[in-house]
């Protein structure tokens, strides 16, 4: 079960929009930091594989600046 924890940086003016499209994948919990303009993203996923399709997932979204890693865990 990987576990993921990041930052999530929106495109400029688009915080409440990548709010809305990180809230709406599934395994993704997602919280707006309260003095900047980033988000915590924690992703849960069942498997390697649903793992890789969230990531592809995220790689498309059109909100999202970047994403910087803050914590991994996988179980092996």
């Amino acid at each position: 079960m990987p576990v993921f924890s990041y930052l999530a940086y929106p495109v400029s003016g688009s915080k409440e929009q990548l709010l809305n499209d990180l809230a709406a994948l599934d395994f993704c919990e997602v919280t707006p930091a309260e003095n900047q303009a980033v988000l915590i993203l924690v992703t849960d996923t069942p498997d390697e594989e649903t793992e890789k399709k969230l990531q592809e997932k995220l790689k498309a979204l059109k909100s999202l600046e970047s994403l910087g890693m803050t914590f991994g865990h996988t179980d092996e």
